[in-house]
């Protein structure tokens, strides 16, 4: 991965508390996956940033080597990376994304 796509990786999930690397945007998800967590986040109105990884294929490709994960979306909280679409799913069903959320201070609805 170059430097410039490790930079822009960063950037985003240094100055965003929450931030999903998605295929589309929030409004307009392009695949299910990235739709599931993308409106997990928003049940629990939680302020987040989508990254669209189809506008660039560095970004798309690099993401996947940065966080040793290879499938998109990938959410992260607080510069941590939490996983993808099973896993939110799995906290977000069983209570722990709301847990976790809470012990990083980020604020959701209750």
């Amino acid at each position: 991965m170059d430097q410039q796509t490790n930079d822009l990786i960063k950037n985003e999930i240094d100055n965003n508390e929450v931030c999903l690397f998605m295929k589309g945007t929030p409004d307009a998800p392009q695949c299910g996956f990235s739709m599931a967590v993308s409106n997990m986040l928003k049940i629990l109105d939680v302020k987040f940033k989508g990254v669209n990884v189809l506008e660039d294929q560095k970004l798309r490709e690099g993401i996947k080597v940065f966080s040793d994960w290879p499938t998109i979306p990938q959410l992260y909280i607080k510069k941590e990376f939490i996983g993808g679409c099973d896993i939110v799913k799995e906290m977000f069903e069983n209570g722990e994304l709301k847990n976790y959320l809470e012990s990083k201070g980020i604020e959701y609805k209750k």
